[in-house]
């Protein structure tokens, strides 16, 4: 799943810039909303991204393997805030040198993987989660096509088998993707969201 000839830590900075900038659109209210994630409120989707955030830095660093850096938050009443630490944090760990040849540990899927593999799944995870808080507040996520294309490559060959997906998996099953589909809706639909028109636009 690795995406070659682009930057991978480049690209992934980009999303998680455009994560933080529409989370911090949140106000209120807000927080209490649903989210295109099933069940989940959109303070607990964050925490869920300020979570990953750390754990991911943890696995540039090399101690990925520890589950304490994978844990939510447990006191989310300023989510902005403690997402927006979080991601500076995820984003010093990517940009130290030789971070993209390392091996990361991701507890979560059982695997150590090499970096840049590592930072393709956190790209194409905060392109989807961009638009999942775009999509609670109204707004949509503004990402370059350089940002979609290289996350379209990833989930494109995340395994769809139902015994992967579902209940309990990290992606829901994918959804049907119609033809002339744009970058951003295949890689949503693939990795189980259904975006209603009015979402994308």
């Amino acid at each position: 799943m690795t995406v070659t000839g682009a930057d991978i830590v480049v690209l992934d900075r980009v999303a998680v810039r455009e994560a933080v900038r529409v989370v911090d659109l949140a106000r209120g209210a807000d927080w209490e909303r649903d989210t295109p994630c099933a069940g989940w409120t959109l303070r607990r989707l964050v925490a869920h991204m300020a979570a990953q955030h750390r754990g991911f830095a943890a696995a540039a660093r090399g101690v990925g393997g520890e589950p304490a850096h994978w844990r939510e938050p447990e006191d989310m009443g300023a989510p902005a805030e403690m997402h927006r630490a979080a991601a500076a944090d995820l984003l010093d760990a990517f940009a130290e040198p030789g971070a993209e040849r390392r091996e990361f540990t991701l507890p979560e899927l059982g695997l150590t993987v090499p970096g840049r593999m590592a930072i393709g799944f956190h790209l194409v995870d905060y392109v989807v989660h961009a638009w999942d808080v775009a999509a609670t507040l109204g707004v949509r996520p503004e990402l370059p096509d350089d940002v979609l294309g290289a996350a379209l490559a990833v989930a494109r060959r995340v395994p769809a088998d139902p015994g992967s997906r579902g209940d309990g998996a990290a992606f829901a099953p994918a959804s049907r993707v119609p033809e002339g589909a744009g970058a951003l809706e295949e890689t949503l639909r693939l990795l189980g969201r259904k975006p209603e028109p009015q979402m994308l636009l």
